[in-house]
């Protein structure tokens, strides 16, 4: 006869052993570099088509950085992706405590190659932190798999925390949503965040590496989400009560296939994107209420072992086609629209971020369409994980190395 009192003992260690493997790294994962403010040019009289600007290095040592955010008084924030979240005051850096379950595996080998992305990814400070305090951010969640093939899988989460009274820990956390199903492998997380200035919060989640779910409406992954700010569906969401009733109601637009760039245009208000291709075929366009992008029956990219074209082809009905293509890849992150006195010949463009080749692009766009595009700086600093204006209109950089840092471009008179 089976002791099932040892039995079920027996399981619960195990199930423990497994999650704490998920996100140990995240507890212990080692530094390799000192956080150091630095405010160090590393170059100058760098001449574009409409500025001249300097590269300010402003903090070293931060381990894979993946975004940037500010606190109303300019204090920084600064995520980095094996799962701690950085303040920055002045000279003063102060890891937050109290984060989440992050899963972080330290593997830096590409997608391709079958590499992790997970981590803690995108912050943002609501746009109302003076009077609400919150502090929202995406990861990538441990938990139980929803299939027999694994007993634990990961998903893109968004919660959102205050500060403590002395800035040195996050409190009052809520996870706010969880991607479910859970799955493997660990990839096409997305994720960035805005918000729309509606009472909503929008953030993407990648396809996870699978590419079906991202045309299954009963399935949020390779989706732009879109919630209230406290959770929870809106009702006016373009598939809440549709036919068959099953459909996601957190599902804004789809066809997706990963979106590391969300950027809101703060004259229009339109929100733009920028997409991974899977072997070229990186894509900007704008996002809109239930639109479906294509992916991966729509694509400009080739598979990655035999370089066949994927899907039916780059254009098909009810597929909302790019603004602009990338017919070989620059694997896109980062992107904002610039808005401020410094840099004002720039004001209403876009501003993106190239991974693979390090670069960094201004984009024109007129009525939808881009009708220019500038490479403003190319293998300088390494690759670009994101993008921000900054409280004081300079444009701040976040460099995805294992001895990343976050630079500053000022314009030189």
């Amino acid at each position: 006869m089976i002791n099932m009192s040892k039995h079920n003992k027996n399981s619960l260690v195990i199930g423990a052993i497994l999650t704490l493997m998920l996100f140990l790294p995240t507890l212990f994962s080692p530094v390799t570099a000192q956080i150091k403010v630095t405010e160090r040019v590393i170059e100058d009289n760098i001449r574009s088509e409409l500025v001249t600007f300097q590269i300010v290095q402003v903090v070293e040592g931060l381990e894979h950085p993946w975004a940037i955010s500010w606190l109303p008084d300019g204090r920084m924030i600064v995520t980095e992706r094996p799962g701690r979240m950085q303040l920055i005051d002045g000279s003063t850096v102060t890891q937050l405590k109290n984060l989440p379950p992050i899963n972080y595996q330290e593997d830096q080998r590409t997608a391709p190659q079958g590499g992790s992305q997970g981590g803690l990814l995108d912050v943002v400070v609501h746009p109302d932190y003076e009077n609400n305090g919150w502090i929202y951010f995406t990861y990538s969640s441990p938990g139980d798999a929803d299939g027999v093939d694994a007993r634990r899988a990961t998903g893109t989460a968004l919660a959102r925390a205050k500060l403590n009274a002395d800035a040195s820990d996050l409190t009052n956390l809520e996870t706010l949503y969880t991607l479910m199903p859970r799955t493997q492998p660990g990839r096409h997380y997305g994720s960035r965040i805005v918000f729309p200035g509606d009472g909503t919060v929008m953030f993407s989640i990648g396809d996870r590496g699978l590419r079906y779910p991202s045309q299954q409406l009963t399935n949020p992954a390779g989706s732009i989400i879109r919630l209230l700010e406290d959770g929870g569906a809106p009702p006016d969401n373009p598939f809440v009560n549709v036919f068959p009733g099953n459909l996601r109601p957190e599902i804004y637009s789809f066809g997706h296939r990963n979106n590391q760039g969300l950027a809101q245009n703060p004259l229009t208000g339109e929100i733009w994107a920028t997409d991974h291709g899977p072997n070229g075929g990186d894509q900007l366009y704008q996002i809109e209420k239930g639109n479906n992008h294509g992916w991966p029956n729509v694509a400009f990219g080739k598979e990655y072992s035999t370089s066949e074209h994927i899907g039916i082809g780059k254009e098909a009905p009810g597929v909302k086609k790019p603004a602009w293509v990338w017919e070989n890849s620059m694997a896109p992150s980062g992107l904002t629209f610039y808005n401020a006195e410094p840099f004002q010949d720039w004001n209403g463009h876009l501003l993106a971020g190239s991974l693979i080749r390090e670069e960094f692009y201004r984009i024109v766009l007129d009525y939808g369409k881009v009708t220019h595009k500038e490479t403003l700086i190319s293998g300088k600093i390494g690759r670009i994980r994101d993008i921000r204006q900054g409280p004081d209109g300079f444009v701040y950089i976040a460099t995805d190395e294992t001895n990343g840092g976050i630079y500053r471009l000022e314009p030189m008179r």
